[in-house]
């Protein structure tokens, strides 16, 4: 059930920074049944690239983040979420993140906030 829900989150997340920035697309009809399917398709990517990928770049680039104070951190996320629009267009999910900045970085950080909203807001079961 917690799965279910931070999946649900991550696609909530994900239509808001589709919503407010205009270099993330989703390339269905809006609002559609695919549109929400597309968007759970690729929460469940991100989901996993965040518990595969993230960590280690994390480990790898943990100098970095100690020496900017942690804002190494949003260009990681930047990068995970363009790495989840490059998985993506590989499998043909008509998810497409245009660009490193605006759009992946400004995305990234309204995907963290809207999630860690959700997060206070939403049981995790614990």
């Amino acid at each position: 059930m917690k799965f279910i829900i931070r999946t649900l989150a991550a696609a909530v997340a994900l239509w808001v920074a589709v919503q407010f920035i205009p270099g993330i697309d989703v390339n269905t009809p809006a609002n559609s049944a695919e549109y929400w399917g597309v968007l759970l398709l690729v929460a469940l990517i991100f989901g996993v690239v965040n518990a595969i990928v993230k960590p280690i770049v994390k480990a790898l680039g943990c100098a970095i983040i100690a020496l900017t104070l942690g804002l190494f951190l949003l260009v990681i996320n930047a990068a995970m979420l363009l790495l989840t629009s490059w998985i993506s267009g590989q499998l043909g999910i008509p998810f497409h993140v245009e660009d490193f900045y605006p759009s992946a970085f400004w995305g990234a950080i309204i995907v963290s906030l809207v999630s860690w909203l959700l997060g206070l807001i939403l049981p995790d079961g614990d």
